[in-house]
This record gives C-alpha cells, structure tokens and sequence, in this order.
C-alpha cells in the first residue's frame, strides 16, 4: 500500500487519505524523527546551525506536515472512524514533541551553537530563530529534572488530550441539535434562510417541514429576525447549554475545564512560575497579568458609558415597538436588528442581497492584488470536499504561495473561522544546490452558509468581514520573506500580535470604494447603491460599547481563571463575577459560555484572548497610515508589506509595528475607529 501521509514532497493528497493510513504513517515518521534527534545529538553533527537543522528540522517537519493533515482532516472532515485514528496517535505525537522540547542533550547543543563564534555571523532571523529555541527549551521542561521532568511529560501529554475530547464534545453537541419546525413558525425569517432550511429538512425525508440547528447560518438569521419568541429561546438555550451539565451528559465540559485549569497551573509551578497566565506571557508582548488586567480594564472604563447608552435605547425601544417590557438574552439579537433598521433604514438581509460569494472572492483578490503587487489564480490539488477551492498567488510569473479555501458549514466541520499552515516558507537544507525556496501554503476555512439551488451562496457584511481577517492571517503566512522555518511568516510572532494583520484586512470591508467593487446584487447585479452604504457606515458603530464590553468579558475571564490559583473550583463564579463587572446586558443562571469557549479551552488563547484588543490597537493604528496616505496607496502597501507582513517572526512584533509606524502604538486610532474616540 501507498500512503499518502508518507509523501511530503509536495501538497497533501487530502482525497487519498484514509484513517487506516495515519498509524501506519506515524509508525515510520515517528521512528525516523527519532532517529534524527539521536544523530543531531551525537558527534558527527556539529553544533552548527545549517548542519543540526538539515538532520533534525528536516525529519520534524515531515512529521509535523503529515500530522497536520491528519488534524486538518479532524477539524473539517471529521468521521468516527478518523476520530479514532486521531486519537489512538495523538498521546505517542505529543510524546514524541514533549521529550524533544525537553530533551536536555538537545538543549545543550542549542547553548553551544548560541556560545559558538559562528553564531555572531547568524542573520537576524535566525538569530532570532536561536533565541526562541531557547526560550522554548525553558518552557518545555529541558531544565527539569527527575520525578518534575516526568510529571511535566505527563501533564502535557493529558493537557493535548482533554483538549481534543473538549472540541470533540463542542462539536458533537452542536451537531447532535436539530429542531424541526413549521415553516409558518420562521414569520420575519429571510426567504433565502427558509428556502435553505427546507431544502435541509427535505433531505432529512421531513418534507414541508424546516430543519433548524445551532450551526451559525441557521441559528442566527432565527435569532436576529424571528418574531416567534418561545422558538427564539428554545433555540438560544441549546445553544448557551451546549457541552455543559445541562445538556447530553456524556458531552458535559465541566470536568475537562477542571482539570485543564489544575493542571496548567501545577505546570506553571514547575517551571517555576506563579500562575499559568504568568507562563502563557513568557513568549509574548504583554508584561505581566496585571498588565494585560489593568489593559482590559482600562477599555471596559472607556467603553462602560457608551454601552450603558446602547443597552438603554434598546431596552427603550424593545418596550416601545416589540412590546418586550423584560428584554431577556434571546431577544438582543431580535431587537437589536429591528432597531437597527428602524433607525437606519436597512436590514443585514438587504445587504446580504449584494454580497454574492463569487463577486466578494474576486473583490477581496482584486485588492490583494493591488495593494501587494501579487497575482492570484485558481490551482489544482486534491482536496477533501467538493466545494473547497485551491489558488496560487504569484509575483511577476513566479509562485509565491498557494492556499485552500474552504467556505461553507456543515455537519463534521468544527464551527468559526480560523487560518492554518499547510507548510512555511523554508530555504531548506536538504534542497539541491541552486533549487528554489519551499512556498508556503495556507487553509483559509469559514463556516458561511451554502449556496441553494442554483443561485450563489450570499455572505452577510460579518461574512464579508470574517472572509477578510482570515485572509489577512494567510497574507501573513503566505507573503513572508523570511526562509527560516521558526520565524517564517506567522512562525515565531508573539502570540498577541498575530491578529495585527487579520484585523487590518477588516478595515476594507468599511472603504466605498471597496465595497462597489466587492458588490453586485444577485438578482440584478448592480453594485451596492451608495445610499445604503451610507447606512452601513452610520451604522458601523452601532452597539459598539455593547461588543467591546463582551469581548472585554472573554477576555477577563480567560486571564482570570489562569491567573487565580484556586480557579478550577470557581469557573462559574468567577464568570459570574466578571459579568458584574464588566457587563451590562441581562443574563440568565443557564448560560455556560465557558464550556464552549474553545479558544483557551481547546485552541491556542489560554491566558491570550486578551489578543483580540491587544492587537487591535495595533491594527487600527496601522490602518490610520491608510487613512492618511490614501486606502491604495501604493508606497504605504510596500512598506506595510515589508514591514509587517513580509518580516514575520524575525524580529519583535514592536520593532516591525515601529519600522512601519515610525513610532510607537497608540490607542487613539481603535477608540475613534469604534466611535468611542
């Protein structure tokens, strides 16, 4: 048998992967990254930068692309069987990259490079490349010893898989819900959102029926536009009861968020910090927790009053117009829409009417292309659902990077939107004198609403927006110049700087010029009319203290229960605490947030979600030099391109926000661009 997993010379045969192929694959990855680790630690591998990365570097990284097929599978694909495979290998994958990052022979032989006289003569990059390795060592437990080493093993090895069992029970309990209605029951429900919940049903054998479920693009037009009140809470209570006791006991996330959260902390002690959030801000820009804390209360100060006002004219108006005297959860998002079109004079389903897929996906490549002197066309490679797509962005006829699309939500795709690297920008050792650089590759996957019938699938303005700041995280990873492997693109950027260049992408989606030419509506085709866009833009700011408020929220949380030592025993009232503090919209007792909230539970946030606004007072700023310059600036796109996108991780996230901006980041930009200024 071939495998598939074992062929990392070019992109991943998704179409051929099987699960019976990932152990097998494993067998032979695992074996031969142990074997270079013993070669790169012996005699006959100098300590010497280019000699140790074309014996290690090169066998890690095959394991690590074919592993990362296997997950990607898992994230967007996922069957019982894969699951299987995925996780009958992911105890001995994370074995193997927890002893290497510990391994103390290794880390010597990192300090001897580090000491050695060759390593005045390392570009900046790899400096900077050496410099993290270090730094990772020490958080890896290479320092350990003893009974402390082993138990820090164990630790991660249990942390990796209370992490995917607490995706898997995300995913499982969004899957699981399904609620089939009369139609007559989706009265104020956009036709387009109807059609396709009955086109869902039928397939279902529930003719004349609609089928709804807590995927996004069918549990929110039914939140935002459903006049059936008792539908709208039956709905939002399975969605904030997902994974949690309240719900499929064998899905409950509460004794996993436990766990995880005593474990963090008893491996922040081991490697002697205070706190896991004091751990978490080791590789990243922020200080210390009391910094990010002060930073994050700071903004909910600034935004409290705004907030305040927002939730008052609505609960005004809910009492007025909807005869909603006791505005419950289930109804902000209802209300809100209806006072947004009564005070503006336009619904989120009018302009979803502009935005077909295809005219937003040529729009966004026209600007990338424009901005960044590059060229982007379809490409071929196997892919693992028919409507994923596969492009090549090019520069004066030479391949820069390719990527993989993957829109649209459905049963066995995680939910949200997120960017991941399919392989780094790399000057590999192991390549023949005079071959060229390896390009980096990028999935960009989204969970926006199919097409239905023959007509194209429409994306509401937040699609539109969540479509830019994903591709700006591929912009990142894809445009680097950098071919160092570990500081490659969005490799080695400190955690709460990597949303800088997602974040900047969602500027465009406000710019008119922009958006007439992203635009054409699906029955006429004519772009959005100017008056509407008018509406858009009076309406940008609208709640905005509301949602700088729940993101504030998130954040707080998140830092909170890794920054007290006591958390795991007070997850649901330290969330409730939060909510006193920072919140001002009415809750109710069933609500269990956390046991979704995947980000630092599941993903890659814990003690970083304050990220989100860290990085967007970077961003905002960034922008304004935009703003100042002109949206398509061709001297300002260079710069920013250089500065920022192409540089990567080779130097500190300040020093390429510096080399751009001329100065340092200041909040100012973030509070007038949110009307908050």
């Amino acid at each position: 048998m071939t495998n598939p997993l074992l062929d990392t010379t070019g992109l991943p045969a998704f179409a051929s992967i099987r699960p019976e192929h990932v152990t097998p694959a494993l067998d032979v990855l695992l074996a031969d990254a142990r074997t270079a680790l013993e070669r790169v630690v012996g005699h006959e591998v100098p300590a010497d930068y280019d000699a140790m990365s074309a014996v290690l570097d090169v066998a890690t990284e095959r394991l690590g692309r074919a592993w990362g097929a296997v997950n990607h599978l898992n994230h967007v694909a996922d069957t019982p069987e894969l699951r299987a495979a995925y996780n009958a290998n992911l105890p001995r994958v994370t074995e193997f990259y927890t002893a290497l990052g510990a391994d103390e022979r290794l880390y010597a032989k990192y300090k001897a490079l580090a000491a050695s006289a060759a390593a005045a003569a390392l570009t900046p990059a790899r400096r900077r490349a050496l410099d993290n390795a270090l730094r990772d060592f020490v958080l890896s437990g290479a320092e350990l010893e003893g009974d402390a080493k082993t138990r820090f093993a164990q630790i991660v090895e249990r942390c990796a898989e209370l992490r995917q069992r607490f995706s898997e029970h995300v995913l499982d309990a969004t899957d699981r819900f399904a609620l089939y209605v009369d139609p007559a029951r989706l009265d104020g429900v956009p036709a387009d959102d109807v059609d396709a919940a009955r086109a869902v049903a039928a397939k279902d054998g529930r003719d004349g029926q609609a089928k709804l479920t807590l995927h996004m693009p069918s549990y929110l037009p039914v939140m935002q536009y459903a006049t059936d009140r008792a539908l709208r809470e039956a709905l939002y209570r399975a969605y904030v009861t997902r994974a949690s006791e309240l719900g499929d006991a064998e899905l409950d996330n509460s004794a996993i968020m436990k766990e995880l959260l005593q474990l963090r902390h008893e491996e922040a002690r081991l490697l002697e910090h205070d706190t896991y959030a004091h751990l978490s801000l080791v590789p990243k820009m922020a200080d210390s927790p009391e910094q990010v804390l002060g930073f994050l209360r700071d903004l909910a100060r600034r935004a409290r009053p705004y907030a305040e006002r927002d939730l008052a004219e609505l609960r005004e108006f809910a009492a007025r117009e909807l005869g909603l005297a006791d505005l419950q959860p289930w109804d902000l998002a209802f209300a809100s829409e209806r006072l947004k079109q009564a005070r503006y004079a336009f619904s989120d389903q009018e302009v979803k009417q502009y935005f077909t897929e295809p005219r937003v996906l040529d729009g966004l490549f026209r600007i990338v292309e424009t901005l960044f002197e590059v060229a982007i066309r379809p490409d071929e490679a196997p892919v693992w659902h028919p409507s994923v797509r596969f492009y090549r962005v090019e520069r004066d006829g030479e391949l820069v990077a390719q990527f993989y699309l993957d829109p649209y939500a459905r049963n066995g795709k995680r939910p949200g939107a997120w960017m991941d690297d399919v392989r780094g920008r790399w000057a590999r050792p192991d390549r023949e004198p005079g071959a060229v650089v390896q390009t980096p590759v990028a999935h960009l996957v989204c969970n926006f609403a199919p097409p239905v019938g023959d007509r194209p699938a429409l994306l509401t303005h937040d699609d539109v927006t969540t479509l830019f700041h994903e591709f700006g995280h591929g912009l990142h990873h894809m445009l680097t110049r950098v071919e160092d492997l570990g500081v490659a693109g969005i490799s080695g950027v400190e955690w709460d700087a990597v949303e800088l260049p997602s974040q900047f992408m969602e500027n465009f989606c406000w710019e008119w010029d922009v958006l007439r030419r992203l635009t054409a509506h699906v029955d006429t085709g004519e772009p959005l009319p100017r008056a509407l866009f008018d509406k858009m833009i009076a309406a940008k700011n609208f709640q905005s203290g509301l949602q700088t408020l729940r993101q504030v929220e998130f954040a707080l949380f998140d830092m909170r229960v890794h920054h007290e030592s006591d958390a795991a025993e007070r997850l649901q009232a330290i969330i409730d605490d939060v909510r006193d503090e920072v919140a001002v919209v009415p809750r109710v007792p069933f609500n269990r947030f956390q046991h979704t909230f995947s980000h630092i539970f599941a993903g890659g946030y814990s003690a970083g979600y304050y990220s989100y606004k860290w990085a967007e007072v970077l961003s905002a700023d960034a922008w304004s030099a935009f703003e100042e310059n002109g949206v398509f600036d061709a001297e300002t796109g260079r710069r920013y391109r250089r500065e920022i996108l192409e540089a990567g991780g080779s130097r500190r996230a300040i020093d390429s926000f510096k080399a751009f901006r001329g100065r340092e980041p200041v909040i100012d930009a973030l509070l007038r661009h949110q009307g908050m200024g």
